[in-house]
């Protein structure tokens, strides 16, 4: 995909302050007012002009609010909010993880990308239409897992046709990029599905068993996103799958010692970013 050139304000391309690091961009309570442009790349960006999805809408819920990371470029949230209709459609309430911080940027645990506003977590986990969690539950209720990681299969009695049909329906949508979900799951789905032109999109990626991951292309209003390299042609369901499989499921019987990861540096971020995380200018949404 090419990048559009269009013209910044001038105080994006004057940004010469240093970057803060993950909790420097945690810290900042609302988006930057302004156009709604994405800088920089999913995993080293920022943006202004960010919208905040609201709590609850017509098929959604947002869950860990406390975090403060339910905000996004507007397509982001135009997508949420269409998926979140086709699913109430049907009977369903999604639950949406973290999308991104109010001027994006890293986050000081929990994701490496979600930096730029237009990245997207969903639970599998739905709830009935009609039922809204309170706002205890919304921070304390698990995202359970959707495999048996030792016997490299899905975990049928927690797998639902519902998850299959919103993940396919994410996948359908123009505006989405790639979609990551566990190995495992995408195996499953390759080995169930006669027509398997709509996995293309979906890849796969370490963790992903609770959720999937819903990345959205560079917008036309914003000339400096980076969109990221092509991912290889062809639906995906291949050896390389089957390899992803087999360490998912050797890690999980001989599992090595957790290590916390460190949070991702901001040494990386386009200097643009710096005007965005110290401009005092709120859009207070």
């Amino acid at each position: 995909m090419s990048i559009r050139s269009t013209a910044l304000p001038l105080f994006l391309l004057l940004g010469s302050m240093p970057v803060l690091a993950g909790n420097g961009w945690s810290e900042v309570a609302y988006p930057l007012a302004g156009p709604s442009q994405v800088i920089g790349s999913y995993a080293a960006g920022c943006i202004t002009g960010a919208v905040a999805l609201p709590l609850v809408g017509d098929g959604y819920q947002i869950m860990r609010t406390s975090r403060n990371r339910y905000y996004g470029h507007p397509a982001l949230i135009g997508f949420v909010e269409q998926l979140g209709r086709q699913t109430a459609a049907h009977g369903s309430r999604l639950l949406i993880g973290d999308l991104a911080q109010p001027r994006g940027g890293p986050m000081p645990n929990g994701h490496r990308s979600h930096q730029s506003g237009l990245d997207v977590d969903i639970w599998f986990l739905q709830q009935p239409r009609n039922q809204t969690l309170s706002r205890s539950d919304t921070e304390q209720i698990e995202m359970p897992s959707m495999i048996r990681a030792t016997e490299g299969a899905l975990n049928d009695s927690r797998w639902s046709s519902r998850y299959r049909d919103t993940l396919k329906r994410a996948a359908q949508a123009p505006e989405v990029e790639r979609i990551f979900v566990n190995a495992i799951i995408k195996q499953a789905l390759c080995d169930s599905e006669t027509d398997r032109s709509w996995l293309e999109k979906v890849r796969p990626w370490w963790g992903h068993d609770a959720h999937f991951h819903v990345r959205l292309n560079c917008p036309a209003d914003s000339g400096q996103c980076k969109p990221q390299k092509p991912f290889p042609p062809g639906d995906g369901c291949d050896a390389d799958l089957a390899n992803w499989v087999r360490d998912i499921r050797q890690a999980a019987l001989s599992p090595k010692p957790y290590r916390k990861p460190e949070p991702p540096s901001a040494n990386r971020l386009p200097t643009a970013c710096s005007a965005v995380l110290y401009n005092p200018t709120a859009s207070r949404q």
